[in-house]
């Protein structure tokens, strides 16, 4: 696949709310995953890792309301696109989060992805 044709597949898993199978199908054994400073979880590497931090994040979800996720942007290997989402938390109640989500594609796969945003203060 070319990065257009897995970035408008991630993009379209992304909006249906199916992302395991967005990572299961796109991504790479060897992906890296990056979060910002302050995060939980600020890189990890590797698929089954990648897959752990996403079911940390989902059990820290209480109920999902809806998302959004723009067009991607694809230059080279690179696509980015800015997503949105609005989710009541176990812990922090409802919140509207909003990200751009830089990724890159090796021979078909996500090799690479990372997450700007702000990050939510944490107890110490």
């Amino acid at each position: 696949m070319t990065t257009k044709e897995v970035a408008d597949k991630l993009v379209g898993y992304c909006r249906q709310g199916q992302f395991d199978n967005a990572m299961k199908e796109l991504y790479g054994q060897d992906i890296v995953s990056i979060e910002p400073k302050g995060a939980p979880m600020e890189k990890v590497e590797g698929f089954k890792a990648v897959m752990e931090k996403a079911e940390f994040f989902n059990n820290m979800v209480a109920e999902f309301h809806g998302n959004e996720v723009s067009e991607p942007l694809v230059a080279d290997n690179f696509f980015s696109c800015r997503m949105k989402m609005d989710a009541t938390f176990k812990q922090g109640g409802r919140q509207a989060m909003e990200e751009i989500c830089l990724y890159q594609v090796e021979n078909g796969k996500i090799v690479k992805e990372e997450f700007f945003y702000t990050p939510a203060p944490r107890d110490c």
